[in-house]
């Protein structure tokens, strides 16, 4: 909920700040709204404002009960007209693993280098025992 308000908090005065259609957070409607929360500790939630933002998330507490193996997880997605007319879409994921977003206006890293990637590949092989010698000085 707190992610939801955020949202829509900063993307209503960004659109507010440059000249969209609606002047204030106020005037902005809230065109479809959808919040269910379960027993079991799932939910999902979903909403669509009069400035065309739509956002959707669902989400469970994984390994529930199982102490230091806890885990929230949430999957969702946003999307929002921006000032250069452009429809923006960011997809996340947020897990035990951290958070994840993925969107094509997104920056990505670049690949990893072939020499490095071999050598991270020979890493993770395992190592075959060899012949031990020994030296004397």
């Amino acid at each position: 909920m707190k992610l939801m308000v955020l949202i829509l908090s900063s993307l209503g005065i960004v659109t507010a700040q440059r000249g969209g259609q609606y002047s204030s957070l106020q005037t902005v409607p809230i065109i479809q709204y959808n919040n269910e929360v379960n027993y079991d500790g799932t939910y999902r939630y979903n909403y669509e404002t009069g400035n065309g933002i739509v956002a959707q998330e669902q989400g469970y507490l994984k390994n529930a009960g199982q102490k230091d193996l806890e885990a929230q997880v949430a999957t969702g997605s946003f999307s929002y007209t921006g000032p250069d007319g452009v429809l923006y879409t960011v997809t996340y994921t947020a897990d035990e693993n951290g958070f994840r977003a993925e969107g094509a206006h997104l920056p990505t890293p670049p690949p990893i280098p072939e020499a490095i990637a071999r050598a991270l590949n020979l890493q993770q092989q395992p190592q075959r025992p060899g012949p031990t010698r020994y030296y004397r000085k």
